[in-house]
């Protein structure tokens, strides 16, 4: 089976991930396949822009394949814990080229991302020129759960955020509909899953003749204009996140998160992610997100990658996957164990600079 199917339509290059089993997560074959076709299409004659999808109707993508992750790495502490583990490695490095490919493709780059999209989903999806949900999509960046941070660019799509939303989503994996989606700025259109079709067909009858990128924009902006997009949840809560900017300590986050007197369904939702979630990350996608608000995209994902590569030498990482997927005990053991234990050091080893034989 391929696990990415390919299509050539009038000139529109159809990329659909083909792992409806696993919710199209993405492992590292899928991603070089990806890369592959990008590279390809990128000079090619036969194509005018790109519309990709995800197989089946449940998920776009549901991130990364983090199960194989978590076995190289426990392979690799058998021989060397301090070494990162050459999958790991690989994984990180050709799923941040095929994002970066993605946000600066010389072509419209069109994701249909409706139903789940998570962390790697998102950054296929994020650096895209034309972004679309509907009333099923789900996205969540819930790394904190799993001893990660938001990487594949949330450093620079969470700092792009309006108010405290981008500090708020990383440190709590809060989830997202499509209105929401609208609101903070990650997808440009709202639509019904049923206008799949009438975006494709048409596409499919486009002229390509002048400005390809205007000419996608009227045709998603024609189709989505019937469509009334929903109130978003996450713009209900802006006085509430509001509270969160120009803190400067993550001890201060958890003081008004906890203390917030008005709490409701949702508040509670980030509460529970953010106090069940690793400490070490927590720390980290603070530091994460306030070091990195003026790198620019190449800076962001050269420190993404040695931050997370750190992450599969740090005790967190495995341990977070192992007990949501492999033991699936729902009951990590987190090192340190609280906030408080966490220390300075600790987090600053994280951001040390990996040299290439690491």
């Amino acid at each position: 089976m391929n696990l990415i199917n390919t299509e050539i339509k009038n000139k529109i290059g159809i990329i659909t991930l083909n792992s409806e089993q696993t919710l199209n997560a993405l492992s590292l074959p899928m991603i070089e396949e990806l890369q592959a076709v990008l590279e390809d299409w990128k000079t090619s004659e036969e194509i005018a822009c790109i519309f990709i999808q995800g197989a089946g109707e449940k998920a776009f993508c549901a991130g990364g394949d983090v199960r194989r992750l978590h076995d190289a790495i426990m392979e690799q502490r058998k021989v060397d814990a301090a070494k990162v583990p050459q999958d790991c490695f690989d994984f990180f490095s050709k799923e941040y080229q095929v994002d970066y490919a993605i946000h600066t493709y010389p072509k419209p780059v069109i994701v249909w991302g409706s139903g789940i999209v998570m962390g790697g989903g998102i950054g296929l999806m994020v650096g895209a020129s034309h972004r679309i949900v509907t009333e099923k999509s789900k996205l969540a960046m819930p790394e904190i759960t799993i001893g990660l941070y938001p990487d594949v660019g949330g450093t620079w799509f969470l700092n792009k955020m309006p108010s405290a939303y981008g500090l708020y989503l990383g440190l709590t994996g809060a989830r997202l509909d499509g209105a929401d989606c609208k609101f903070l700025g990650l997808a440009d259109y709202y639509m019904e899953t049923s206008s799949k079709e009438s975006v494709l067909n048409a596409l499919e009858k486009a002229d390509w003749e002048g400005d390809r990128y205007a000419i996608v924009s009227d045709l998603l902006k024609y189709i989505s204009e019937s469509v009334v997009t929903p109130e978003s949840q996450a713009a209900a809560h802006a006085s509430f996140i509001q509270k969160f900017e120009g803190i400067t300590t993550l001890k201060e986050f958890r003081e008004i998160l906890t203390a917030y007197p008005e709490k409701d369904e949702w508040i509670n939702a980030g509460i529970k992610s953010f106090e069940a979630g690793s400490p070490s990350s927590a720390h980290v996608i603070f530091r994460q997100l306030n070091q990195g608000k003026n790198l620019n995209l190449q800076e962001v994902f050269r420190s993404e990658l040695n931050l997370s590569c750190q992450c599969c030498i740090h005790p967190d990482f495995a341990e977070g996957v192992r007990a949501l997927l492999v033991d699936k005990d729902q009951s990590p053991k987190w090192y340190p164990a609280t906030l408080e234990e966490v220390t300075g050091e600790w987090i600053d080893s994280y951001f040390v600079q990996l040299k290439a034989e690491d």
